[in-house]
């Protein structure tokens, strides 16, 4: 019985990976083993591991790595007591192939310790560019330390072959964050404003701002606090806010996040990770989504509203015509979102077709996994273009 081992370490992905994950649960020729990782044991961004255990999986290992700090010294400390815990997790579960989804530094450790180990690795969502964010080095890298590639679009396919890898293990699926949205029962209108505290009366917003790590003009801070100012400019606008994750300055912007519900408790609420079930249900009745997440760019258009994209963390993606790009300085956010809410616009966004869309992305995730030809797999040669 093959043994897959599948890593998660935020609830995001976890949401992603969620039916393949059942996918491998149910099949008899597959052993499943999960591993929970950084964000997931939290108590801060909400312990979600245990949101892992209720759908009823086992959680093989857990590997704490998350210092209570978001500097860069303590994510780079993270990263390295990461690797020391999958180093353990894997001399104990012994697995034949590795499944890790992104470009987060978690993975990053993950994957360098399974080069090591000489465990065959699965990499879904490769090829992709982000260019404001270290995220985009740490995907080409886990790319070479990869052995399998599962990729959102044929352009992104191309990418990861022109990267050396040969064209026999390079697989466009689709995106399965948008091969999921069909599978999950939403919530009803009520059932999600009873569930977040926040009637999400027109016009409403959904928004998720994560650090920027690599913009050297501005710092994080700065380019959210020139998002709320616009929130502040545009008094009508119901605000849902998720929090950042765990990389650089996270921290600091979910106080920020704080101090703006506080003085706007009348038409604002945060909640630290929504979950796929109670995400999905508030894109079903949110008029925009703003801030600078992927999930903005890739699941975001399957829903028919527009996407407010702030700054340079997402340039370089493959986007929908839904999507509205702005740099992030308060007068241009602001102009994006009264744009995003014109009847003009909503009309374009309710015809959109999301590029990331491809039926049956778990089923030929799976196929894939269960029939590769391990033996050797590890031993990789480089494919000349």
């Amino acid at each position: 019985m093959r043994k897959i081992c599948v890593v998660t370490g935020t609830r995001a992905e976890y949401g992603i990976l969620k039916r393949l994950m059942y996918a491998i649960q149910e099949d008899a020729t597959l052993e499943l083993q999960v591993i929970a990782t950084n964000m997931h044991l939290s108590p801060e961004f909400g312990s979600t591991y245990k949101e892992i255990l209720a759908d009823g999986f086992t959680i093989n290992r857990k590997v704490e790595m998350l210092l209570s700090s978001d500097t860069a010294n303590a994510t780079c400390k993270s990263v390295g007591l990461g690797t020391i815990g999958f180093a353990d997790a894997y001399e104990e579960l012994k697995p034949d192939l590795l499944v890790v989804l992104g470009d987060r530094y978690e993975i990053l450790a993950a994957v360098t310790t399974a080069l090591l180990y000489r465990i065959p690795v699965a990499h879904i969502s490769g090829g992709e560019i982000t260019e404001g964010a270290y995220d985009d080095a740490i995907r080409n890298a886990i790319t070479k330390m990869s052995h399998l590639h599962f990729t959102a679009t044929e352009e992104y396919r191309k990418r990861v072959i022109q990267m050396g890898e040969q064209p026999s293990t390079v697989f466009n699926v689709g995106a399965m964050g948008v091969d999921s949205i069909r599978y999950v029962e939403l919530m009803s209108k009520e059932e999600l404003e009873d569930s977040v505290g926040l009637k999400l009366n027109q016009p409403s917003a959904l928004i998720t701002f994560h650090p920027v790590t690599l913009d050297c003009n501005t710092n994080s801070a700065k380019q959210f606090a020139n998002l709320l100012q616009a929130l502040n400019n545009l008094p009508e606008l119901n605000c849902l806010f998720t929090y950042p994750n765990s990389d650089t300055d996270g921290r600091v912007l979910i106080q920020m996040i704080h101090d703006f519900v506080e003085k706007n408790k009348h038409r604002s609420t945060s909640i630290p990770s929504l979950g796929q079930k109670r995400y999905f249900s508030a894109l079903k009745v949110v008029d925009v989504v703003i801030g600078n997440s992927s999930s903005g760019i890739v699941e975001v258009p399957s829903f028919k509203i527009p996407t407010v994209n702030i700054g340079i963390r997402q340039k370089g993606r493959i986007q929908a015509e839904s999507t509205i790009n702005c740099a992030p300085l308060t007068t241009d956010i602001e102009a994006a979102i009264q744009q995003s809410l014109s009847e003009d616009f909503k009309q374009k966004a309710a015809n959109t077709t999301n590029p990331y869309h491809t039926p049956d992305t778990v089923t030929h995730i799976l196929q894939v996994l269960k029939n590769a030809d391990l033996n050797d797999i590890v031993i990789k040669h480089f494919y000349d273009l």
